[in-house]
C-alpha cells in the first residue's frame, strides 16, 4: 500500500511479478486468481503451522511448489495447445551410444565464469537485483554466450538471471549446470566423453529469435569440439 491507501488483493497479487515486493520465487501468484491466491496463502500459514509443531519444514515448500504448478498450467492452458510447442521440432537419432558418445552442455541459465562477466548492456558487476529490474530489456537485447570450461571450479562459477530466482543455482551451480554430475558419468562409463567447454546464455530471449539468429552458429560450436550430442538445460 502507499501511505494510507488500501492495497486490493490484486495489487498484492501482482506486486511479487517484478513489483513493489519483486520475488521470482512467488511471482507466479500473479496468475492466481484473487480467491485461489487467498486459499493459498491459507494453505502456506497453515504448512508453517504445522512446521512449528514439529511438522515436516519441507510441507511449506511443497504448498508453494503445488501452487505455482496449477497457477501456471491454467496461465498456459492444456500443454498439448502451449504456444512454443512445434510439432516441426527436427529430432535426431543418435548413431553412438552414450557410453561412446562425447556430450557437450548449453544452459539458458546465464552461469559464467569468475573474470569473463558478459557484462550485460555494458554494465561491470550487475547485480541479481538489477538484473531482474531491467528484465524487460533483456527479453529485447541479444544473448551472449559464456564459455565455460568443464573443469571450472564450482567456487568460480557465477550466475544472474533476470527471469528466475538464482538462489539455488548460486549455492549450487549443479541445479542447473551440472558439470559435476556428467564427469561423475564419464568416470562411471555411462557417457564416452565431454567437450572443452561448456555454454551459458541468460535465456530470457524470444525462442523463436534464439533458433532463427544463433542456432546455426551454436550448433556449429558444437561441431567444432566434435559433440556427438547437446545436452540442453532450459530455464
Amino acid at each position: 500500500m502507499s501511505g494510507n491507501t488500501p492495497e486490493t488483493i490484486e495489487e498484492l497479487r501482482t506486486s511479487f511479478f517484478y513489483g513493489s515486493r519483486s520475488d521470482l520465487n512467488f511471482k507466479f501468484v500473479r496468475d492466481l486468481s484473487d480467491v485461489e491466491f487467498g486459499e493459498f496463502l491459507s494453505d502456506l500459514f497453515a504448512a508453517t503451522a504445522r512446521v512449528g509443531d514439529g511438522g515436516d519444514p519441507l510441507e511449506p515448500v511443497q504448498v508453494a511448489y503445488n501452487w505455482q504448478v496449477q497457477a501456471y498450467a491454467g496461465h498456459l492452458g492444456v500443454p498439448a495447445n502451449f504456444p512454443h510447442r512445434k510439432d516441426d521440432t527436427p529430432i535426431t537419432a543418435m548413431t553412438k551410444a552414450l557410453s561412446d558418445a562425447k556430450i557437450m552442455v548449453l544452459t539458458s541459465s546465464g552461469h559464467f565464469v569468475e573474470g569473463d562477466d558478459p557484462e550485460p548492456f555494458g554494465e561491470k558487476n550487475m547485480t541479481q537485483a538489477e538484473a531482474e529490474a531491467r528484465i524487460a530489456e533483456f527479453v529485447k537485447s541479444e544473448a551472449t554466450l559464456s564459455a565455460i570450461p568443464m573443469d571450472t571450479p564450482a567456487d568460480k562459477i557465477r550466475v544472474r538471471h533476470g527471469g528466475y530466482p538464482v538462489q539455488a543455482a548460486a549455492m549450487d551451480s549443479q541445479v542447473v549446470l551440472p558439470l559435476e554430475h556428467l564427469h561423475s558419468m564419464v568416470a562411471d562409463g555411462m557417457i564416452g566423453s565431454l567437450t572443452k567447454n561448456a555454454y551459458s546464455f541468460v535465456g530470457a530471449t524470444a525462442q523463436g529469435h534464439i533458433k532463427r539468429s544463433y542456432g546455426p552458429a551454436w550448433a556449429q560450436i558444437a561441431k567444432d569440439q566434435g559433440a556427438d550430442a547437446v545436452l540442453l538445460v532450459p530455464i
